[in-house]
């Protein structure tokens, strides 16, 4: 068991250099003009979003860069979502509505929106955003100066979070928590390795020419985290791409509440560690447990040592995310038990086939 602490410890310490190396080196899409002009596709996915479309379809609106159409599939909504999209393609000819005549099958919704969004499109790159961003004018040039600047394929960006109930403030951290310990994001544009790769579906921007040559969606049209798969698809094929943090032009409240919360990182969390779930539950359990195995069968001074490297891992990845680091801190311990329950729940909804999302079967 001393070895067994001893790599727990060293453990540790990787997550700490890690974490230090995003916060030091992590790329951050920096604010940008843009001197050329092309057209650029934003394409949105919609399922009952009524209360979010509005306020992506004004921020777009409001966007200094005007060479963009926006397009939205609504996928079968039963709310006012396309009645909210067709207000403003009245007002801007810009604006776009693509109505779902069904959900092909072996396809799930979200990847076939996509899909379907990209044969309309007509702009050289595209934009894929989550109905639930908020963009502030400027991303657009940003991301173009980034895509241009090395020769990307993909840039997928991790927004600033949204948390408003106790819920979203003790679940939604996790991801970022494990992501920006795990992986340093700026081998996600060097390295060639497909494991050292990331998406986020809720900002991927796409050059037209290889997304065509790919058609990533429609390679992993089964998959629910087809964000995550799409990159590592582009690094196998030798395309670049890369994953960052956003600035103060972008920002999302994924979840609303813990209920939803749960149920959203129940499908994704396994995917963070290659779709094992054990491997997920391996870490939370070195995460959450690690800490009593050191000072049961290690000198106080790792005990002290430990703790340090935990604090400066939580700090270090609340900064990179731009969250509240006095408040992960509070919530820390709370945020580990959670791990758990999503960790387990996602092993029962595998092995059960149970797992929705807004009321489709996702497995």
């Amino acid at each position: 068991m001393i070895y067994i602490a001893y790599a727990i410890v060293i453990f540790f310490v990787l997550r700490f250099l890690i974490a230090a190396t995003n916060l030091i080196f992590s790329p951050v899409l920096k604010k940008r003009d843009y001197v050329e002009n092309p057209l650029v596709s934003v394409l949105i996915p919609a399922r009952d979003e009524e209360e979010n479309i509005p306020n992506i379809l004004e921020d777009l609106e409001k966007q200094s860069y005007k060479n963009i159409e926006v397009i939205v599939f609504n996928d079968q909504s039963t709310d006012a979502t396309a009645e909210m999209v067709l207000r403003f393609s009245k007002a801007d000819k810009r604006f776009r509505l693509i109505n779902s005549v069904g959900l092909p099958p072996g396809w799930l919704g979200k990847n076939n929106a996509c899909h379907q969004l990209a044969l309309q499109a007509k702009g050289d790159y595209f934009l894929f955003l989550d109905a639930d961003v908020r963009v502030k004018s400027g991303i657009i040039e940003s991301a173009l100066v980034k895509l241009r600047k090395h020769n990307l394929k993909l840039l997928t960006i991790f927004p600033k979070q949204i948390m408003k109930t106790t819920g979203e403030k003790i679940v939604v951290p996790l991801m970022n928590s494990i992501l920006l310990s795990l992986l340093p994001l700026i081998l996600t544009r060097m390295s060639s390795r497909s494991s050292l790769a990331a998406g986020n579906g809720q900002f991927m921007f796409f050059e037209k020419e290889t997304y065509f040559e790919l058609l990533p969606h429609e390679k992993v049209k089964q998959n629910p985290v087809e964000d995550i798969l799409i990159a590592r698809l582009y690094k196998k094929r030798g395309l670049k791409m890369q994953c960052m943090t956003g600035n103060e032009t972008i920002s999302c409240r994924m979840y609303q509440g813990l209920g939803e919360a749960i149920d959203g990182f129940t499908r994704s969390l396994p995917h963070f560690f290659g779709g094992s779930h054990f491997a997920a539950f391996l870490y939370w359990l070195i995460t959450t447990f690690g800490i009593f195995i050191v000072a049961f069968y290690l000198p106080f001074v790792y005990i002290i040592f430990t703790i340090l490297l935990i604090i400066f891992i939580k700090t270090a990845t609340s900064a990179s995310s731009r969250q509240p680091v006095i408040q992960n801190m509070i919530w820390g311990i709370v945020q580990q038990l959670f791990m758990g329950v999503i960790v387990i729940e996602s092993y029962r909804n595998k092995r059960f086939k149970k797992s929705q999302w807004k009321g489709r079967n996702i497995d």
